[in-house]
């Protein structure tokens, strides 16, 4: 379901694959992530998602024009989990916000996995 914002001039619908690219973009960017992860159901291992894959590591859902968001990331080898996650939900419901003008109501983090980084 799309979200809507409402302006003086009419409706601005906004896809959930927009929220959900600004979000992967976003964790991306947060201090500890390696990245995205796309995880199979059938073998239950993780994958690390790069460009335009982004998107397949984020579910976004718009429930009363508020924006539920889960990410499911690869963290860094020896970064604490809390500090990173919170870092990721501070910076994923900043840029969303900021860029939708609609509130998010909540963000789940599933960590699928750790990599070392170089």
């Amino acid at each position: 379901m799309d979200a809507i914002l409402q302006s003086k001039y009419g409706d601005i619908k906004i896809n959930p694959k927009f929220i959900a690219k600004t979000a992967g973009l976003a964790a991306c960017e947060s201090f500890g992530v390696v990245g995205m992860a796309s995880v199979s159901i059938a073998s239950g291992i993780a994958k690390l998602l790069s460009g335009d894959e982004l998107t397949k590591g984020v579910m976004v859902e718009v429930v009363d024009n508020e924006i539920i968001i889960n990410l499911h990331i690869i963290i860094a080898y020896s970064v604490n989990v809390k500090a990173c996650t919170d870092n990721v939900i501070e910076n994923v419901k900043y840029q969303v916000e900021e860029t939708t003008k609609l509130r998010v109501k909540q963000i789940n983090i599933y960590v699928e996995g750790i990599r070392l980084v170089d």
